[in-house]
């Protein structure tokens, strides 16, 4: 298995795992965390990195 050395791919999926997570769980209180790792790893991918 490869893990990719893009930070911004490898927090776009950690976003999408945690996302799948909360919705499967139920757990609403994450949503802020959620956000602020969209838009990180938004920035990320724009970046290149």
């Amino acid at each position: 298995m490869h893990i990719t050395r893009n930070i911004g791919m490898l927090l776009l999926a950690i976003l999408l795992i945690a996302w799948g997570l909360v919705q499967l769980l139920g757990l609403n209180g994450l949503g802020v965390i959620l956000a602020i790792l969209a838009i990180a790893a938004g920035i990320f991918i724009l970046l290149g990195r």
